[in-house]
């Protein structure tokens, strides 16, 4: 019995990458709310970006007073919501 496989993270070249992070930056600019597309998460995060903590490679995103920390990495794709 080895250990269950688990699937790994699709790789993106340097500009998608770079498209997400310039998506992250003016959204937090502008304070705008985002939809966040994360791997391996089920439901989109929805919020503001409140900080870009360039140590820990996270995106922290807050909504209603509830802050949830998106590893940079795992964000496969930033909309803005449309409701």
């Amino acid at each position: 019995m080895g250990k269950p496989k688990v699937a790994k993270r699709p790789t993106r070249d340097e500009f998608v990458l770079e498209e997400i992070g310039n998506q992250l930056v003016e959204a937090k600019h502008e304070q705008a709310e985002i939809l966040l597309t994360v791997w391996g998460l089920e439901e989109p995060v929805r919020g503001q970006i409140v900080e870009m903590d360039s140590r820990t490679g996270k995106v922290h995103v807050a909504q209603y007073g509830e802050i949830t920390k998106v590893p940079f990495m795992d964000i496969m794709k930033v909309d803005y919501p449309r409701d």
